[in-house]
């Protein structure tokens, strides 16, 4: 059986477009886990209410404030030997939980099945969203998460599937650690489980300006916080030389938290304007003078201007570097 975890925040003008497309799924072995976070509007007594309608769908209410809490109720209260998420505000395609059962049983534990993503909104939808699901849905069709893991969650929050023993045994739902999806995903990594995704497109995320991601705090941001801590627990090699190539907003911040940690570093940048200055202590030097080598040097690229970007790309692509092994993309 299939276990979908469901937390509810203020979700009543989308319970029944979510309820119709889990309804309606083609694999029939499931039970969906709503948790209802407190919500002020109707939301609770919907979930009531349909759920008398239909046993499958089961309702709780929350004790503590936030989805991690309704997260780890919602595990507790589940029974299913394979979990996957879903969002009250979102749509499942009706071959979603079919499509991954198939693909997670054909690998077996030790593997996360995940598939493609598609946004879609009552308004026209912002650039951002539609670069961040082409970016995804790219990374699903060649399977190189982990390449990318530093970039940007790289598994949608309510578009994986997992056995529950593998859930179990790198800790589920268990830390209290914001954003909750991308935390769970660097613990997917941490214990060497391996993402498959399908080619069908498995989930379609809603976008509306209560969004969570829109108005909680620690929703937005680069994640700076999460990022560094892992890859200098599970990547760092202190043998070869790091090197922060970017000096913008997003580069001075990781300056900052490298040096706060104690990690030494060279700071690179192409901007004629900052080369040779002294930024916090530290003398930024010109990219122009560094030859990367992989038996040398580790980088983290902390770049996001499209044109700097480019040239960024051609200029690694021309060096024997590994992307995800000896340099790593943090914005």
């Amino acid at each position: 059986m299939i276990s979908i975890l469901i937390p509810v925040k203020n979700a009543a003008p989308f319970l029944s477009e979510c309820f119709v497309s889990i309804l309606s799924q083609t694999e029939t072995n499931w039970e969906a886990i709503f948790v209802d976070d407190h919500s002020t509007d109707e939301s609770l007594a919907i979930l009531q209410a349909v759920s008398k309608r239909f046993p499958q769908i089961k309702v709780y209410t929350s004790e503590g404030q936030g989805i991690v809490p309704a997260l780890q109720k919602a595990f507790a209260k589940s029974s299913g030997s394979m979990i996957t998420r879903m969002d009250a505000d979102d749509v499942m395609p009706k071959n979603k939980l079919k499509l991954l059962k198939k693909h997670l049983e054909s690998l077996g534990e030790g593997y996360v099945a995940t598939g493609k993503v598609q946004y879609f909104s009552q308004e026209e939808l912002g650039n951002g969203y539609v670069k961040y699901q082409n970016w995804l849905n790219e990374l699903a069709e060649n399977n190189h998460h982990y390449q990318d893991l530093y970039k940007e969650c790289v598994v949608p929050s309510a578009g994986f599937m997992i056995y529950r023993s593998d859930l179990v045994s790198i800790g589920a739902f268990d830390q209290p650690i914001y954003p909750e999806d991308y935390d769970l995903v660097f613990r997917f990594y941490q214990y060497g489980l391996k993402v498959s995704a399908v080619k069908e497109v498995i989930h379609h995320w809603r976008d509306h300006p209560n969004r969570t991601s829109r108005n909680v705090e620690m929703y937005s941001g680069h994640f700076f916080d999460l990022k560094l801590p892992y890859f200098l627990a599970l990547d760092y090699d202190v043998s070869k030389e790091l090197l922060l190539f970017g000096a913008g907003k997003k580069g001075k911040l990781l300056a900052q938290k490298l040096m706060d940690k104690q990690i030494p570093f060279h700071w690179l940048t192409n901007n004629p304007k900052k080369i040779g200055r002294d930024i916090y202590g530290k003398l930024l030097l010109s990219e122009e003078d560094m030859v990367l080598t992989p038996e040398k040097h580790q980088a983290i690229i902390a770049i996001s201007s499209p044109t700097d970007v480019t040239k960024m790309n051609k200029y690694l692509q021309s060096t024997r570097m590994l992307k995800g092994v000896d340099y790593f993309w943090f914005c």
